[in-house]
């Protein structure tokens, strides 16, 4: 299909202030560095995409609250944050490019350690940065580069399908950190069978569930494996588990692409955190959560480095 028609989507400008007790001139002058990069990175997209033969608009992604349609192409230019905001307005029909407008630097982040936190953007699924963006686009619009489908999370409660798929994971807790999290799950069969698993009662922290995208963040922190960005299998962990026993056998592992993960939450109140804590639905003792990998995929331009790690 022809790319003709593009929305660049744009991680806002502003930089939060840093604290009193961060007013050191080389954290300020940190903080400029990173708007001027961003800045630059806006301008210097725009100019790229002026040059080519396609209509396209830029917004902000704090401007977003509607699902984007009548698009053939979205870019992101800021960091996995924009891209992943960008997702939840996407179905698959609609390809996303993520630039990453303003990487980390090794050596800056070495220099300063002892100092302050000089870490930029990871931009995990970003493919481009402004010293490809123009080489990756036109591979794109000349059909030389296409994109990949990532799976994504549906999460539905009492049967109503939450409106918001998850690119990187879902954490069902309670929310207030430090109180417990009382639930109960099982993992069956998405088709029809008499055949079901046994249910594991859980006291602990909360579960998270992430996709094979997600699997390198918190999950991975967390003491998840990394999985191959194009799998369709879901990866599940309790978190802080209250156990003894066989029941510790259950506490981490598969939810696969023909399953789902039926859980029942049990403690008076909680919440369903879907790629961060900005998406959030509230749920009540009692609830049945439903959860599995038939969520509309997500069409992506990955980064040549990610498909490689698919084979190995």
């Amino acid at each position: 299909m022809a790319m003709k028609r593009l929305l660049l989507l744009l991680k806002p400008f502003n930089v939060s202030a840093p604290p009193p007790s961060q007013t050191h001139p080389q954290v300020l002058h940190f903080l400029d560095s990173r708007h001027k990069m961003h800045h630059e990175a806006v301008n210097f997209c725009q100019a790229i995409v002026k040059k080519k033969s396609v209509q396209w608009k830029a917004v902000l992604r704090n401007n977003l609250s509607e699902p984007i349609k009548d698009v053939d192409m979205v870019v992101t230019v800021g960091g996995d944050g924009t891209l992943l905001e960008a997702s939840h307005y996407m179905d698959d029909t609609i390809p996303v490019l993520g630039v990453n407008s303003d990487p980390t630097r090794i050596e800056e982040v070495e220099k300063f350690s002892s100092e302050f936190d000089a870490t930029r953007s990871t931009g995990h699924l970003c493919a481009a940065t402004v010293e490809n963006f123009e080489q990756v686009l036109d591979g794109i619009l000349e059909g030389q580069i296409v994109p990949s489908k990532l799976t994504r999370i549906m999460t539905s409660v009492n049967a109503h399908q939450l409106s918001t798929f998850a690119l990187n994971d879902i954490l069902v807790a309670h929310p207030c950190p430090a109180s417990l999290s009382r639930f109960s799950f099982s993992i069956n069969s998405l088709a029809p069978s008499p055949k079901t698993s046994p249910r594991v009662n859980c006291r602990s922290s909360g579960l998270r569930v992430s996709t094979a995208a997600g699997s390198t963040a918190a999950m991975h922190s967390a003491g998840g494996f990394p999985m191959h960005i194009l799998s369709q299998d879901l990866q599940y962990m309790v978190r802080e588990p209250i156990s003894h026993g066989a029941v510790s056998d259950f506490m981490h592992g598969l939810v696969e692409h023909d399953q789902k993960m039926d859980t029942t939450w049990s403690s008076r109140r909680g919440v369903i955190y879907i790629d961060g804590s900005h998406v959030n639905y509230s749920i009540k003792n009692g609830d049945f959560i439903q959860i599995s990998s038939k969520a509309p995929v997500l069409k992506i331009f990955l980064p040549h480095q990610l498909l490689q790690l698919k084979n190995t």
